[in-house]
């Protein structure tokens, strides 16, 4: 199995956890274009390291992010009412459109180099949503992908009763993977009450404690999600 480090950072401002994603990936680029650069000795040979690979988990303060397709009309309030609600705002380098982060919400930051695993943007996606819906199935729900439209769903296929649980999105460069997973477990979803969530329109969003009725153990539903990544990535957390 191949190691990844795993990281848990508690409760981090975005902008930090940007900045220490920013700082991971910028690493394995830089280790990679060595690798392809012809080494003028051998003890460069010799001190050629395997590619680390890492997985942040973490919870936000309020935030919204809006990604490199976001449209601004899907914020829904002002400035001067999302600086009164004590909501951050960033427009961010990955995919997608706007999402919400807070707390009680599980963040997920793999950076992983896709060149150990697979080259497969689309299939990288899917194993990100299965390791929700495997943790949804634990606690006796049915996630679900709805087609054309990234993350995990509950009865993706009624229109009417559609609504989302986890929203993804993501950027590679090099095939270095960072960004990731949002999963609403004991979240205020009052929040996306004031954007349009990644972008879809009649739609609702989730949360795991409002299909159980009740709040669930935060560090639990953590450990869960750690232990379906390393089965569906075939990967050992360090």
């Amino acid at each position: 199995m191949i190691p990844v480090i795993f990281q848990d950072l508690g409760n981090m401002p975005y902008q930090a956890a940007w900045d220490y994603q920013e700082q991971l990936l910028k690493q394995k680029v830089e280790q990679k274009s060595k690798r392809f650069a012809p080494a003028t000795t051998d003890e460069e040979m010799q001190e050629e390291a395997p590619i680390t690979h890492h997985l942040l988990l973490v919870e936000h303060p309020p935030v919204y992010t809006l990604g490199k397709s976001g449209k601004m009309e899907h914020v829904l309030i002002s400035e001067e009412e999302r600086q009164d609600k004590g909501i951050e705002f960033f427009k961010i380098n990955r995919g997608g459109d706007i999402t919400f982060h807070g707390p009680q919400q599980i963040v997920g930051y793999p950076i992983l180099d896709l060149e150990q695993f697979y080259t497969d943007i689309g299939k990288y996606l899917r194993n990100l949503e299965e390791v929700i819906i495997l943790t949804l199935a634990e606690y006796g729900l049915k996630g679900d992908r709805s087609p054309g439209e990234t993350g995990v769903w509950l009865d993706p296929g009624d229109i009417t009763r559609a609504r989302k649980i986890c929203a993804m999105g993501i950027r590679c460069s090099r095939w270095i993977t960072m960004h990731g997973f949002a999963f609403n477990v004991n979240t205020d979803l009052d929040y996306f009450g004031h954007i349009v969530p990644c972008g879809i329109e009649n739609k609702a969003v989730t949360s795991l404690e409002k299909e159980l009725g009740y709040a669930v153990p935060f560090e639990e539903v953590k450990e869960k999600v750690k232990k379906n990544f390393e089965r569906i990535f075939n990967v050992q957390l360090q």
